[in-house]
């Protein structure tokens, strides 16, 4: 008997490896869920017939000929809820997405809607269906039949390379480190009882193998049916792909854009392990799984990996990458100074690194965090090391923040240090005064800054008294050793500081805080303040639009509660939404909070800066830290991740005493502001070994995407002791689409070596690839009353008379955007796809059902036309009727935006410049009204609200138009690659559609 079914090592868990062995599967038949459209399940036996020309189902009230389905006559088989009847209310929480498919078929483009008992089950009928579908008059490549596969020749060929001997046979040994190079990360205890398994399953026991079964081996351990499935889905001739195939799977999965066969022929030849293969151009399903855990695959966008941001804006604008305590590896008390701390901030591109000066014992000051560290630095080592490291992992400027905790003498000592060793890199020119705003990161490169206290104009005198409200006065209080020259009675402390250091302070001058109203009247752009913890918590949730505001113009610093004194860290998320630049870190403690500023500050070339939220750098703008919901002008984005699958995942540290095997799930966490904030998780992948499959699809909205991080944890289910596998850190703006895999790393943030989870990312409202619209317009459509977003009065006639001439303009911008969205949602849902599905997808799967038909309708797209009509010739069946009902409603509402949007944002445009005439004018107007206290309050919040939505609604609107006009490219793309294109001997160039319109000035 010939084996088509492989088999795991764990009982009763069929592995599909093989289009073969989802027909056999198919042949032996299984007990699926037959779904009616009275919402009714019935449990059916379903079997496909022996000469592989129709499926059956028993029992059946119809004649048997009746009870069958030709696999001729299928047009699409679809995965998920996918039809109206899965869809419908009555069902949809009965069973998982996972669980459910759906077989199109006949003229009339019927549906058997079927719920089976697992997703593997469900993959391999989808799998062998659309196998039959696209080749049914040849039978399938079983092992060991007909001609060996390019797979199988390839194996076959490693194989001969270590047979030495030329004797047919290799040592199992051998044979083990083989399977183990060609697939690092596999256990060798795995790949030896796979082995003893087939040697016994064979009756050929002994310390050799031959050629096929090292193949069976090999294809057993090394096929990911995840991936296998993925590749039948999107091959156009049987197990592998053509280059064809390669680029529609990057343009219509991954979301890349421009890719020509060269590109595909490129990767093929760097991934394809086969020499034929390679020669022939076809990626089978070695190549294929490399190059998706490659790096040319990564979740993590590569244009991220180097600068990629504005960096001439004012440093206020940006988030610094900023540590606390970086020279100590332990605790805040216990811990040991140790020079190797700041190598390590700096070169994971920190840009504000703290100096503690204290007294030294041979009359040179010295550096730690508190005089109870076990040891102490000398100032000028390290002054020495950061010369040596400053700008190794960024070019752009350090702030070195000098807390001064040294006598006078010491003081000078230090400052002639920082001169003669730092030479041309310190920044010592003055403030200008005309300026409002800090230089920029760009004009700054490779300079560094001194943080500190300043010497008031009117001292004259080689030292002089300053107030010292910085860190550190609290520590040193509850060890005993605060300065004698502190004042007792409350109030500011006051320490002596000599010229010398003082003249090293220009843009970055140390300063108390009194209150915002203070700050807004007097403080100067190069002044900032710190903030401990505490009181930088209270004000983010008393007052957080006026720390947004402050925060503008002024750096501001916020430093660990000295209650920490296990160096443990602050949520950095609780500053960065009130627009804090520098949140200082304990970089020795690792865990969540750390994982949350590496990831965050790895998405701008890991150069320690990263520019915030335009909402939150506008002069004028609205925002709400604590919002609760989405933002005035801020399109809500939705993430749909898929977590398919785990590779080669470590035990928990803490599991000494459990056995091999872990029971992982994930958690996908978002961390941003309030209303984004979320957690779900997957299900428990029981006794599943190293490589779990999860197969479970997650949700969240994005309302503030430029601030949303999202974190991948991994967790053991069944542990003693730690539960902790692994995690991953990733900025939203950061991520993907298509299928990826996620690089795990350890808890302290460094990567665990092939150890992976495997994932499918879709946001909708972004263009590209695997990217539809904005969620919540499918189910809910029809009984959903259109929202409009309106201005608020502002208590102000001749304001309030400005604003109000953009009513009309906004709930014209509204029904232009949402009636396209609508029109989208309705035709991707009858062409059986998600939201997040792109144009180019909807096209094809179109074209998919009409070739897979002898008595297909003739439907074509006439691109001769910018607004490509779709045309049917002669009668067409009720679901295709509809679909190109939904087809035109959705280019009739496209080409009324493209075309309506440039008035309606002109308008829109009009209406804020108007109102910015104004803003210079609103303190005067302000007095003139009367206006003070809760209604003046109240007035300035009207104002920014308006401000924001019109910039906000005339943003959204230019996106909305070249979004549309991308649809119109891909329509035009779609047509041509998949022939039911006409008249188009070229398809429009994206340059001359993209119209675009002027940028919005901040």
């Amino acid at each position: 008997k010939k084996k088509t079914v492989s088999f795991s090592s764990m009982p009763n868990d069929r592995k599909i490896n093989s289009t073969a062995a989802c027909i056999s599967l198919m042949l032996e038949g299984c007990e699926l869920k037959k779904v009616r459209s009275n919402s009714r399940m019935y449990s059916r036996f379903f079997v496909l017939d022996a000469d592989m020309r129709s499926v059956r189902w028993e029992p059946s009230k119809k004649d048997s000929e009746k009870a069958k389905i030709e696999i001729k006559s299928v047009k699409e088989v679809r995965v998920g809820k996918k039809t109206p009847v899965l869809r419908s209310n009555g069902l949809s929480d009965q069973f998982p997405d996972e669980c459910a498919f759906s077989i199109i078929y006949g003229d009339n483009y019927e549906s058997l809607d079927l719920v089976a008992s697992s997703a593997d089950v469900v993959s391999a009928w989808v799998m062998g269906l659309r196998y039959l579908v696209s080749y049914g008059k040849h039978s399938p490549e079983a092992p060991g039949t007909g001609h060996p596969s390019l797979r199988t020749s390839w194996i076959s060929s490693v194989f001969d390379l270590a047979d030495l001997e030329k004797s047919g046979r290799i040592p199992v040994s051998r044979a083990v480190q083989l399977i183990k190079a060609l697939n690092p990360g596999m256990k060798t205890s795995t790949i030896e009882l796979k082995f003893k398994e087939l040697q016994k399953a064979s009756e050929r026991p002994g310390m050799e193998v031959a050629c096929d079964l090292f193949v069976e081996a090999y294809c057993e351990l090394c096929t990911r049916p995840e991936i296998f499935f993925l590749l039948v889905q999107f091959s156009s001739n049987k197990e592998y792909l053509g280059v064809k195939d390669l680029l529609m799977f990057l343009e219509v999965e991954q979301g890349m854009e421009g890719v020509t066969e060269e590109k595909c022929l490129e990767i093929i030849s760097k991934y394809e392990p086969s020499k034929e293969g390679r020669e022939k151009g076809y990626l089978a399903i070695d190549g294929f799984t490399r190059y998706l855990l490659s790096a040319d695959c990564s979740i993590f966008d590569p244009q991220h990996r180097k600068v990629c941001q504005d960096m001439a804006q004012p440093l206020s604008h940006y988030y610094i990458s900023s540590a606390h305590s970086a020279c100590l590896l332990e605790d805040n008390f216990w811990g040991r100074s140790d020079i190797s701390g700041y190598i390590s901030a700096l070169g994971l591109g920190c840009r504000s690194i703290e100096l503690v000066l204290w007294d030294g014992p041979e009359g040179e000051p010295v550096v730690y965090t508190s005089p109870s560290a076990a040891s102490c630095v000398p100032f000028r080592a390290v002054v020495g090391l950061i010369d040596q490291h400053a700008f190794t992992a960024s070019a752009y400027p350090l702030i070195l923040c000098l807390v001064v905790r040294c006598s006078a003498p010491q003081q000078r000592l230090a400052a002639q240090c920082l001169r003669k060793t730092l030479g041309e890199k310190l920044y010592l020119e003055p403030p200008n005064p005309v300026a409002s705003y800090l230089p920029s990161p760009e004009e700054l490169k490779g300079r560094i800054l001194i943080k500190g206290k300043k010497l008031p104009p009117t001292c004259e005198d080689s030292e002089g008294e300053v107030s010292d409200e910085e860190e550190g006065w609290e520590l040193a209080r509850r060890l005993g050793q605060e300065d004698r020259e502190a004042s007792e009675g409350g109030g500011l402390r006051r320490v002596r500081l000599s010229r010398e250091l003082s003249e090293l302070v220009s843009l970055c001058q140390a300063v108390p805080f009194q209150d915002f109203e203070s700050s807004r009247r007097g403080q100067h752009y190069w002044e900032m303040c710190s903030f401990s913890e505490v009181e930088a918590g209270r004000f983010a949730n008393e007052c957080p639009a006026e720390l947004v505001s402050y925060n503008k113009r002024f750096l501001s610093r916020i430093y660990p509660s000295p209650m920490r004194i296990d160096a443990s860290n602050m949520n950095p998320q609780d500053f960065w939404k009130c627009g804090c630049q520098m949140v200082a870190m304990n970089y020795q403690t690792p865990g969540l909070m750390m994982d949350l500023n590496a990831g965050w500050f790895r998405q701008n070339g890991a150069c320690g800066y990263v520019l915030r939220p335009a909402i939150m750098r506008e002069e004028v703008s609205y925002f709400s830290a604590n919002a609760k919901d989405s933002l005035p002008g801020v399109p809500a984005q939705l993430l749909h991740l898929k977590v398919i699958s785990g590779q080669n995942l470590p035990k928990p540290k803490g599991s000494g005493a459990k056995g091999e095997v872990v029971e992982p799930y994930v958690c996908a966490e978002i961390h941003g502001i309030p209303a984004d904030c979320a957690e779900h998780r997957t299900k428990t992948a029981l006794q599943s070994g190293d490589n779990p499959i999860f197969d479970e699809s997650l949700e969240f909205q994005i309302n503030l995407p430029e601030l949303a991080v999202l974190r991948f944890v991994v967790l053991d289910d069944d542990y003693i002791g730690d539960e902790f596998i692994a995690q991953y850190t990733i900025p939203f703006e950061c991520l993907q689409p298509g299928y990826r895999h996620v690089p795990l790393q350890s808890l302290a943030g460094e990567p665990l070596p092939h150890a992976t989870l495997f994932v499918h990312v879709a946001i909708t409202d972004r263009r590209g690839g695997g990217k539809g619209h904005r969620r919540g317009l499918a189910g809910r459509r029809g009984r959903r009353v259109r929202e409009y977003t309106s201005t608020k009065a502002t208590g102000i006639k001749a304001i309030d008379e400005v604003f109000r001439t953009a009513t009309q303009p906004l709930r014209e911008a509204t029904d232009l955007r949402e009636n396209v969205q609508n029109a989208l949602v309705s035709f991707k849902e009858l062409c059986g796809l998600t939201p997040a599905a792109n144009m180019k997808q909807c096209i094809l799967t179109v074209s998919t059902w009409l070739l897979h038909s002898d008595s297909a309708p003739s439907v074509t797209l006439n691109l001769a036309e910018q607004y490509p009509p779709m045309e049917a010739q002669g009668p067409i069946p009720d679901l295709l009727r509809k679909v190109l009902t939904a087809y035109e409603t959705m280019i009739q509402t496209s080409r009324t935006l493209i075309e309506s949007a440039d008035a309606v944002y002109g308008k829109l445009i009009q209406a804020q410049q108007a109102g910015m005439d104004f803003h210079k004018e609103l303190h005067r107007i302000e007095t003139k009204e009367g206006l003070r206290g809760r209604k003046l309050q109240k007035a300035l919040e009207s104002f920014a609200w308006n401000i924001t939505v019109l910039k906000g609604q005339a943003d959204l609107l230019k996106h909305a138009k070249a979004e549309a006009l991308d649809n119109l490219w891909q329509i035009h793309n779609a047509g041509q690659s998949c022939g039911i294109g006409r008249n188009g001997s070229a398809s429009p160039e994206p340059s001359r559609l993209q119209a675009p319109l002027e940028p919005i000035p901040e």
